[in-house]
């Protein structure tokens, strides 16, 4: 278990073994049955060169307000806090399928999924990147079994949301990074 205020390096660890990027992110809590970490405005992200290109590769560093993502140990996806505006207004939960994190000696490990939920403030959800999961299969970095299981997570996860159940506290959406 890390302290709030540990600074822990988060990895998108790939089947393979590659660790494509990394970044790191502030632990705001640690606790049996919730890790949550913000990634802050301007954090650079590190690009390990492999056979392809990250997603983000074309990106230095966090842009916009930072994210807050609360995650559950086991679980297959991280809830994801967004705010825009300059006054940091809450604009909405993102629901990030990704691998179960795995923590390590310096932070966790996971691996982006590519399908996600956008969850909006008046409940309405949206999928988001269906399409991008299907071409990521044509590439191979995913098996049909394996979109199979993610889309049956976003499955799970929206008929949650359809029964008016989140596993989240609403009042993550008016937490405040620290100032330093």
């Amino acid at each position: 278990m890390w302290s709030a205020g540990d600074v822990i390096l988060r990895r998108e660890v790939r089947d393979d073994g590659w660790a494509w990027m990394q970044t790191r992110v502030l632990v705001v809590r640690d606790e049996p049955g919730l890790l949550v970490t913000y990634l802050a405005e301007g954090t650079p992200f590190t690009f390990v060169p492999g056979p392809e290109v990250h997603p983000w590769a074309d990106r230095e560093a966090w842009q916009g307000h930072g994210v807050l993502q609360l995650q559950r140990p086991g679980e297959m996806h991280a809830v994801w806090v967004f705010w825009s505006g300059p006054d940091r207004t809450f604009s909405h939960w993102y629901v990030n399928l990704q691998k179960p994190f795995r923590r390590t000696a310096e932070g966790f490990d996971t691996q982006d999924l590519e399908l996600d939920v956008v969850v909006w403030p008046d409940g309405r959800w949206e999928l988001k990147d269906d399409e991008l999961l299907d071409q990521r299969v044509r590439e191979g970095r995913f098996t049909q079994d394996q979109a199979r299981a993610i889309r049956a997570e976003a499955a799970r996860v929206t008929a949650e949301l359809d029964a008016g159940r989140r596993w989240w506290d609403d009042s993550w959406a008016e937490w405040r990074p620290p100032v330093a």
